[in-house]
């Protein structure tokens, strides 16, 4: 089956890189170095080989390495869904990002139909316990790996909303102002809905009962398949009170149970939590690869340094049988031996022009 693969990675002042050339073969990616040497920074470069923000939600005039603030660039090549490309993606400074694709102007949305990209970091340590808000976009970016045209019905989605609440703000009452906004907003929502739903339930068909990690039980909550241009029309007064949008996919939350324990996510261990990710990821990526034919690129920032030898090896060895690239990071070379000859070897390093690194 084999999966999608990166083979030449540049940076050009990018974050502390100030310029880079990696070379990979397909294997998974063990980075090592102390904290603070830019390991994370490479991770972060490859996700913004997918439609976003990348891994960090950085915004772009954020990602240009300092005190030059010359703007960045990232250029690979890559094999894809269907045939070799060359991206690269850039932003010059005040200026949004760029994206070409074999020398052609690009729009974001296409990179999804070359690569799919999934990627795990500290931050999403907490998930499970934090803000609604982090879990509808982790569930946003399992769905795009699926359907990446969700990411253009999301946005006219939050256009129509935007424009909503401006009305509910000025407190227009007039509904003529109201209704071809809210037709927009149940048209785009309803594609949200329906993909989230399908997404999850390709991740569910997708779980190895006989993997390390814990199955997860997932949940959408939120409405049913209810008229969404009708409740808000019929919620208007209620908005108009709150000062904006009540109803729709924006408010949705994803629900997840450690499915052996039958545990809410919420209440389970810090180990635990960090376990039902994983396995989330994992599904996740199994799921592209039966629909797909090629395995996802996955990046794991420092995932290795909260697992025992016994779920290391675990997940060394799920990554391998997805044949599947997945660069990881972490502090010591230790971490890593699992996966012996099975990986590549990458060791990043600060110094006093940046990080620097070595490959074998």
């Amino acid at each position: 089956m084999g999966g999608l693969v990166i083979e030449t990675l540049a940076l050009s002042h990018f974050r502390s890189h100030r310029a880079q050339r990696l070379r990979f073969d397909g294997r998974p990616v063990a980075i090592v170095g102390p904290n603070g040497a830019g390991k994370t920074n490479i991770l972060e470069a490859v996700s913004l080989l997918s439609p976003g923000r990348g891994l960090r939600r950085a915004a772009a005039e954020d990602l240009a390495r300092r005190p030059e603030s010359l703007g960045w660039k990232i250029a690979a090549s890559v094999q894809g869904l269907s045939a070799a490309h060359e991206l690269e993606t850039w932003a010059e400074p005040g200026e949004s990002r760029q994206v070409r694709i074999d020398g052609k102007a690009a729009t974001q949305a296409s990179l999804g139909r070359i690569l799919r990209v999934l990627w795990l970091v500290p931050a999403m340590d907490r998930l499970w316990i934090e803000a609604a808000e982090g879990r509808r976009r982790f569930l946003d970016r399992m769905t795009l790996s699926f359907f990446p045209e969700h990411a253009e019905h999301s946005l006219i989605y939050e256009k129509a909303m935007r424009d909503r609440n401006r009305l509910i703000r000025d407190q227009v009452t007039d509904p003529h102002w109201y209704a071809a906004l809210e037709s927009q907003m149940a048209e785009a929502g309803h594609r949200i809905t329906a993909h989230r739903r399908a997404a999850l339930a390709r991740i569910a068909s997708a779980t190895d009962p006989a993997s390390a990690f814990p199955c997860a039980d997932l949940a959408l909550t939120g409405p049913e398949d209810e008229d969404l241009a009708l409740a808000l029309a019929e919620g208007r007064r209620r908005d108009l009170a709150a000062g904006r949008t009540l109803t729709g996919p924006h408010r949705a939350d994803l629900l997840a149970c450690y499915g052996a324990k039958n545990t809410p996510a919420d209440q389970c261990s810090t180990g635990e939590q960090k376990a039902l990710l994983i396995s989330l990821i994992l599904s996740n990526a199994r799921a592209l690869a039966q629909e797909l034919g090629r395995a996802p690129i996955l990046l794991l920032d420092e995932v290795a340094a909260h697992l025992d030898p016994r779920r290391r090896a675990a997940l060394y060895d799920e990554i391998c049988s997805l044949q599947a690239q997945a660069l990881m990071t972490g502090t010591e070379p230790s971490l890593f031996e699992a996966l012996g000859q099975r990986a590549q070897q990458v060791s990043v390093r600060e110094s006093n022009d940046g990080s620097e690194i070595q490959q074998d």
